[in-house]
């Protein structure tokens, strides 16, 4: 992404995820030194934005959250399909 974005390939980048964000964007770094070069260099770019995490934070998005959780739990009473549904398994102990 990088050098697609130095060769004006990517005309803007947006991510909401970063693999390592636990390590930065949880917690005041301002007086420190960030070790991820990657981070760092697309930060330097204009035409990039970084988000923590939180791009779901926003009226629409939270919104439709509940709607598809009401849907949900509608569906699951009615024991009818869930299309979201995740399921957990859980190793019991030997």
């Amino acid at each position: 992404m990088i050098q697609a974005l130095k060769k004006k390939k990517v005309g803007y980048f947006g991510i909401d995820v970063y693999e390592q964000e636990a390590d930065f964007f949880f917690q005041d770094l301002s007086d420190e030194i960030i070790k991820d070069d990657i981070l760092m260099r697309l930060m330097t770019f204009p035409n990039v934005l970084i988000t923590a995490h939180q791009g779901f934070f926003t009226n629409e998005a939270l919104a439709q959250i509940a709607q598809i959780t009401l849907a949900n739990l509608a569906a699951f009473e009615k024991g009818e399909f869930i299309q979201d549904n995740v399921v957990v398994r859980v190793e019991s102990e030997k």
